[in-house]
């Protein structure tokens, strides 16, 4: 029995929105959507997002540009003269690569695309333990948006805001991946590069501490593998 409702998914192509959609794929049609916005790594993560399309056959796929967050600047990820700094996985501060606003940006273009498609809902890949301080990657924002969706969409408009894997950590996103076949050796993560992953940016070090939690050999290639075990 095929499945009814459709779904959108934003995927970055990065670990944590593959392994939303594959949740996602489990009860709905998918619909994926990437946002290109000047980050240091586009090219790559663009490719990354097409080969998860592929993947599980989306439906429908959508490549929006956000040039507007280039020129905005503020952040190491789209602005060269902000350096990418190492991973400091006990920093609670907000880091650099922060992008401001950029989850709210993400799910109202989405939410412009589910109306007029007719998705029910919009998956976003969020991970708290990610946040390190980002204001838009808490739950209460995710709620706040869903109800900012409800009141600025026609009456008959439903769309959810689904966040399955935000208070999940790393290691358990990586097994749940595993379990639902996710092609975790199609993502990228890393913040700076482009060919092989740096390892030592916040992205690359909180996905190497997952998988050597799990005592799991990460399948894409890093110039550098830090133990983070013994780094906190």
């Amino acid at each position: 029995m095929g499945k009814e409702k459709l779904a959108i998914v934003a995927v970055s192509g990065g670990l944590d929105s593959c392994v939303t959609t594959a949740i996602a794929n489990k009860n709905y049609r998918l619909a994926l959507a990437h946002i290109n916005y000047g980050q240091r790594t586009e090219k790559r993560e663009l490719k990354a997002f097409n080969e998860i399309a592929d993947y599980y056959n989306a439906e429908k796929r959508l490549v929006i540009d956000f040039t507007h967050l280039t020129n905005i600047g503020g952040s190491s990820l789209t602005d060269s003269k902000i350096e990418v700094t190492k991973a400091d996985l006990e920093n609670k501060e907000i880091p650099s690569s922060y992008v401001p606003f950029r989850n709210a940006n993400i799910l109202t273009a989405c939410a412009s695309w589910a109306e007029v498609i007719g998705a029910g809902a919009i998956f976003i890949g969020a991970v708290h333990e990610d946040s390190s301080g980002y204001p838009d990657c808490r739950p209460k924002f995710f709620k706040a948006m869903e109800k900012v969706i409800d009141l600025g969409t026609k009456p008959e408009t439903k769309i959810e805001v689904r966040t399955p894997i935000i208070g999940k950590r790393k290691d358990e996103i990586i097994r749940l991946g595993k379990e639902l076949g996710a092609p975790l050796q199609l993502t990228w993560s890393c913040y700076q590069n482009e060919d092989e992953a740096c390892g030592v940016c916040d992205s690359c070090a909180l996905r190497l501490r997952g998988f050597q939690k799990m005592g799991w050999e990460d399948p894409i290639n890093y110039k550098e593998r830090p133990n983070y075990l013994t780094k906190g």
